[in-house]
């Protein structure tokens, strides 16, 4: 085994992402995990529960955590580890966390991940939004040191990072999907028909489907688990059956009642309530308490048959095309009344996207060579 995966956050996507890498390295890997409960004490402690725990081997030569972990105080803690090429990949970042006001958030998250950085040999985001609200928060985060600040740090950071879409296997749900829009699946993301079975191109002799079971029971692992991922609430996807809308602010009051790992509800409890009233206030997309980086559970969504309706911010526009966008509440509303008034709008819609780019048919290899390169001989 070459390639040691550790992740302090074994859950939702955390936990999607490992196991996809797990099952491509096969004999190559290492999996080392903690459970994705209180997620706090997992980013303070998790690096001195690893020292203990990840067996010594000489076979390591590349060490793939994510952000959760402080990496920096790994490699302190296990100089055998410090040697390796160090891979940290940021499914979310803590610079950009929806905090409303600089001065509540705890510095120490965001200044572990900084740290994480200035030690890792290759920072991977995976989003073009999440790399930059990092990157260009970095200088006004330093200011909440009083005094003897460091310097140029996102310059040294810059360099090392890239961007490397989250992963996600498409199940075979043609069964489930109105015959127009099977048709368009092969345009969607790259599948062939082959009968009543769909196989994914580039990918001979993969096993027809975990079905849409497997995709369902993962989506509801990553809702009560996930980290920082997509929020109830500011963003609306409808689908064919065009559910009302109105149930939504009971969902969200239903949610903010159980007990949540999720950070950005644990961390802003006090702050924040998840309300429609909340959602739509004054404050611009930036400070609203809804925070996606990479939404891949959109994606999943509209590679099922939904129509999606996203906000003209965060990472969004990197993902879908203008007409799927709105920039105000009010164009919301206009876009939700129209689809109640035509329903035939959304049934009958073929996505006018493409998903091929966000698959693992695609992002494979380059998964692959990011754990194939050598470490750095001047550790």
């Amino acid at each position: 085994m070459t390639v040691l995966l550790i992740e302090a956050f074994y859950g939702g996507s955390h936990k999607q992402l490992m196991d996809l890498l797990q099952e491509e390295l096969k004999e190559e890997c290492v999996l080392c995990t903690l459970p994705a409960k209180k997620w706090h004490w997992k980013a303070r402690t998790a690096a001195l529960y690893f020292m203990q725990t990840v067996p010594t081997n000489p076979n390591y030569r590349i060490l793939f955590a994510s952000s959760v972990l402080n990496l920096a105080e790994l490699a302190a803690l296990r100089p055998d580890l410090g040697k390796l090429k160090k891979v940290l990949y940021f499914h979310e970042n803590q610079l950009a966390y929806p905090v409303q006001n600089w001065k509540e958030r705890d510095f120490q998250y965001g200044y572990n991940q900084i740290l994480s950085c200035l030690v890792a040999d290759v920072v991977v985001f995976n989003s073009a939004f999440n790399m930059e609200s990092f990157l260009t928060s970095i200088g006004k985060f330093m200011k909440l040191i009083p005094d003897h600040r460091p310097k140029d740090l996102e310059k040294i950071i810059r360099p090392k990072c890239q961007v490397l879409y989250f992963p996600v296997r498409f199940p075979d749900v043609s069964r489930f999907m109105p015959e127009h829009k099977l048709a368009h699946l092969e345009n969607l993301i790259g599948v062939k028909s082959n009968g009543d079975a769909y196989q994914f191109a580039g990918l001979p002799g993969q096993q027809k489907s975990r079905a849409l079971g497997g995709l369902m029971k993962n989506s509801n692992v990553c809702h009560e688990s996930g980290l920082c991922e997509a929020q109830p609430g500011l963003c609306t996807t409808q689908h064919e059956g065009l559910h009302s809308p109105l149930t939504a602010p009971e969902r969200l009051n239903k949610s903010e009642a159980s007990e949540s790992t999720n950070p950005c509800q644990e961390e802003d409890k006090q702050h924040l309530t998840f309300n429609l009233c909340n959602i739509w206030s004054g404050m611009d997309y930036q400070q609203r308490p809804l925070h996606v980086a990479w939404p891949h559970r959109w994606v999943e969504a509209v590679y099922c048959g939904c129509y999606p309706l996203c906000p003209k911010a965060l990472v969004y526009p990197e993902i879908f095309p203008a007409e799927y966008l709105y920039s105000t509440p009010e164009q919301l509303f206009k876009r939700l009344q129209n689809f109640c008034k035509r329903p035939d709008i959304v049934r009958k819609h073929l996505y006018k996207g493409k998903m091929a780019g966000f698959s693992w048919a695609a992002l494979r290899g380059k998964f692959r060579s990011l754990l194939a390169t050598e470490p750095r001989e001047d550790l």
